[in-house]
């Protein structure tokens, strides 16, 4: 069956669709119908079955006799560190870990807060918590003791499980006074902390409140899986909202298992014993999904990295642990090639390595351009999939299914809707446009399995933020096309969508251009305030590493580029070169920050930034074409 016939089929049996992938889980009490239709909009998925996420990640490996085959790789350029753990190995580690949380009372529905980098402790700490019914919430190693503080006071938990610090190239991070002023800060205390040391930094414990992670699980009773309800949360990971306080996406345990394993063979096309490496991190939706979850329950091997694209030690260690680990696919954010292509832009680095192994490469985080899907498609020569997801979807909207069939690319698309997702371009009063429209991207309720039910403890949040807008649709707050072959394109979030004069025009479009000079290894594009005009666009551009010809030159042909191929009608002018761009750690651009400093408003310092420093740089460069004054 090709993706067309397999759309149709679930589009005229949605609930048949779901139920036959059911098929594929270890259930404690199988789901007897699919959907439930709560009202108001609200919808769930298999709420009645019971299951354990754990048991599906792992012990139903090891009982299938599968227990000697690689769970987790771990590589970490970083501490020069690698090494191995077989499902059986994972199940036990697994199983003390949850027999230690239980035996100090964390029991089912008890929430439980993670702070950890990139080590396989991270994602044992996830499977304890789901093996016990727990619900674990995740916050990215190293965020701010104030923003932590937020997310303790908001999930409440009985506990949280750190490690002592994290290692970023050439520095230490130290998680431990961090965790403690956010325990400090927050109304809400847990009853205890667990501490991973780690040997390049050993944290202080407080007596009575703080545990190390060996010690506390001496001599316990190993913990067997609990069973939970299908609309049972298996976790809350939080999403910065608009008003500064975080939104807190939850994932129900049977619509997760269900979605997730249908990805890996029909999206991921892996088959179990594959290895499938996504270089995210845990904090982040894609790791959940994909380091932790979906290559578990797929029975693939899954690759925990700690390192950067570049720098540990150089642009080619992304080659090295493919051909070194057997990757066969793997999954990584546009600024992540961005960042390789830049140190190495014709590629000597990927002749090192014997690539044989890999079938495909899936891009995601951020809008694909063009150019860096070509650059990766000449050196790897494997098709390079842009797919378009977000944290409340949990797993892919748009995207080629290769598992399925490989559909032919159009450069700047994900391609097209996955089953469970009827994607709509809406303008501003609902109404459906042609093709080929700039528009509101919505999906037509209710949303698939393994999406977001609501928001932790916010219901009417979860309705204003994304179902009030459009009634009957979900709103994604992205905007673009879709072409008349049903193929979408995410031009820029709603909100980067500038008006020029009177002309709606796509940021995105215009990076997209801008990133086709052989000089630009990457840049931005956002709109900022004219009196005349409304808004204007404005360009960053970074350059390939050893351009030397004159800044100016590069950005007079720039806006020449965007001349001839968007039109005079972006009265695109102003454009500078810098050396780097303000992102979040998981490599999204921060254009709205970017617009504030330039239109000189104040401005909240996101969480989530790379490098505080940079806004600086941007501020200097903005000052250069007569913006940012205050």
């Amino acid at each position: 069956m090709g993706y067309q016939e397999v759309y149709e089929g679930w589009k005229a049996d949605p609930e048949g669709f779901w139920m036959e992938a059911a098929k594929a889980i270890d259930w404690d009490e199988a789901p007897q119908k699919a959907l439930f239709d709560r009202g108001d909009n609200m919808y769930e998925w298999f709420a009645d079955a019971k299951v354990n996420t754990c048991w599906n990640a792992v012990d139903r490996h090891v009982e299938n006799g599968r227990g000697e085959q690689t769970a987790i790789i771990y590589d970490s350029p970083i501490t020069h560190t690698k090494r191995e753990i077989s499902y059986v190995e994972l199940r036990n580690r697994v199983a003390n870990l949850a027999g230690a949380l239980r035996a100090k009372g964390v029991e089912k529905g008890d929430r439980v807060i993670i702070y950890m980098p990139m080590i396989p402790e991270a994602l044992e700490a996830m499977l304890a918590c789901a093996r016990l019914g727990a619900v674990h919430s995740v916050v990215f190693g190293g965020f701010a003791a104030n923003e932590l503080a937020v997310r303790i006071d908001d999930a409440k938990p009985k506990a949280i499980i750190a490690a002592s610090c994290g290692l970023e190239p050439g520095r230490v991070v130290h998680y431990k006074p961090l965790l403690d002023g956010a325990i400090e800060l927050s109304e809400h205390k847990p009853d205890f902390c667990v501490i991973f040391q780690r040997e390049q930094e050993v944290a202080e414990l407080i007596e009575g409140r703080d545990f190390n992670w060996h010690g506390f699980q001496y001599g316990v009773e190993p913990a067997d899986c609990v069973p939970v309800e299908g609309n049972h949360p298996a976790y809350i990971l939080y999403t910065s909202g608009t008003t500064g306080q975080p939104k807190g996406v939850i994932r129900h345990t049977a619509g997760q298992l269900v979605a997730l394993n249908w990805t890996m063979k029909n999206l991921y096309n892996v088959e179990p014993g594959d290895v499938f490496w996504a270089a995210s991190d845990v904090g982040w939706v894609v790791g959940h999904s994909y380091i932790c979850y979906g290559p578990l329950i797929g029975g693939n091997t899954t690759i925990v990295f700690e390192g950067k694209p570049v720098g540990t030690p150089d642009a080619g260690t992304f080659w090295r642990v493919i051909s070194e680990h057997k990757v066969k696919s793997f999954f990584t954010a546009p600024t992540a090639f961005r960042a390789v292509k830049r140190e190495d832009p014709k590629g000597e680095f990927v002749k090192k390595y014997d690539l044989s192994c890999l079938g495909q490469v899936y891009l995601a985080g951020e809008r694909a351009d063009p150019d860096t899907i070509v650059w990766a498609q000449d050196q790897l020569k494997v098709p390079v999939v842009d797919h378009w997801w977000q944290t409340e979807t949990g797993w892919a909207i748009a995207a080629n299914p290769i598992g399925i069939e490989e559909l032919p690319t159009k450069l700047g698309s994900p391609t097209v809707p996955m089953p469970g997702y009827e994607v709509t371009i809406l303008d501003d009063e609902g109404h459906p446009v042609p093709a080929n429209t700039l528009g509101a991207i919505a999906i037509k309720l209710p949303l698939p399995p393994g999406t977001l039910p609501t928001l932790w403890n916010a219901e009417e949040r979860f309705k204003k933020s994304y179902l009030n807008t459009f009634p009957g649709y979900y709103e994604t707050g992205d905007a673009g096309i879709m072409d008349e072959d049903g193929y979408v394109s995410i031009m820029a979030r709603t909100d980067d969508v500038i008006n020029v004069a009177g002309h709606r025009l796509s940021t995105g479009a215009m990076e997209e251009v801008l990133a086709s000079h052989p000089d630009v290894a990457e840049c931005a594009v956002i709109g900022v305030t004219d009196s005349l005009k409304g808004q204007m666009p404005m360009g960053f551009l970074c350059l390939n590493a050893g351009t030397n010809r004159p800044h100016e030159d590069i950005v007079k042909e720039s806006v020449k580029l965007i001349r001839e191929k968007i039109g005079p009608v972006a009265a695109f002018k102003l454009a500078c070169v810098v050396d780097r761009l303000p992102k979040t750690r998981s490599g999204k651009i921060l254009r709205a920050t970017m617009v504030k400093i330039a239109d000189s408003e104040e401005f909240k310092m996101p969480a989530t930034i790379d490098d505080p420093a940079i806004l600086d740089e941007i501020k200097v460069a903005l000052q250069g074409l007569g913006y940012a004054k205050g």
